[in-house]
């Protein structure tokens, strides 16, 4: 079977993943993380992606964007892989490929998902047990949205301003939601629905992307949801170490 073409629509926010072929690493160093983040800087700019949150594993990474044209995201990512793997390549005096296969996304409705999809993101560190707090872990976009420091890669989306009139609400009312967790549901629906490039949201969003595309948004039939019941009960969440 044919796999399907990735989901790329403009102005909807998209859940990226990318990961270390064979889930080896990609990062080694404090210099490897801020190499990748300056790509993302450099080529977020020059392809007109906004980048509201983000998290670097030693495997793997996240993102979430929301791209102004049909091709931004798609050469962004292009752009950043191919340069990070020579500078990793020749920073490990290393040959071959470093990525498993090409990345994976897909869009996400905001009023649902977006906030849970940072959250996610940033709590992705504290599943793996690498810290014990979000706010430990410095490869995040969790210190730019609790005051800790300003991240210049970082886009707020709209739908952040809604946490708060003031800057100190709008921290305070993040780190508290990051600190409420999100669901197992939340987890699964967010995992998978990247890994498998099916839209996620409910059946009017859905019914609504799909008449922007002609390529299929959901495992059924067209404009049917992504179902929370059925992803916990087929148990298609990923081991929380490589989500």
């Amino acid at each position: 079977m044919a796999r399907l073409p990735r989901l790329t629509l403009p102005g909807y926010p998209h859940h990226v993943i990318q990961r270390g072929n064979n889930r080896q690493p990609i990062f080694f160093s404090s210099a490897d993380y801020q190499t990748l983040l300056d790509l993302l800087f450099e080529n977020a700019k020059k392809f007109d992606v906004a980048i509201h949150a983000y998290v670097l594993m030693r495997n793997h990474f996240h993102l979430l964007v929301t791209p102004q044209t049909a091709e931004g995201l798609p050469q962004m990512m292009q752009a950043v892989g191919r340069r990070y793997v020579r500078y990793f390549n020749d920073a490990q005096k290393r040959s071959g490929t470093l990525w498993e296969g090409r990345y994976k996304s897909t869009v996400i409705q905001t009023e649902r998902y977006l906030l849970a999809c940072m959250a996610y993101l940033d709590l992705n560190p504290v599943r793996a047990g690498l810290v014990a707090q979000a706010r430990d872990y410095p490869w995040s976009s969790y210190g730019h949205y609790t005051g800790q420091r300003i991240d210049k890669l970082i886009t707020p989306h709209p739908q952040v301003w809604e946490l708060g009139n003031t800057p100190f609400a709008r921290e305070a009312a993040y780190a508290e939601l990051v600190q409420s967790g999100i669901s197992p549901g939340q987890q699964a629906a967010l995992t998978d629905s990247a890994l498998s490039g099916w839209a996620l949201g409910d059946a009017d969003f859905v019914a609504k992307l799909q008449k922007r595309t002609q390529r299929r948004l959901t495992k059924g039939n067209a404009g049917r949801p992504v179902s929370l019941k059925n992803l916990e009960s087929n148990k298609l969440l990923a081991p929380v170490g490589d989500a």
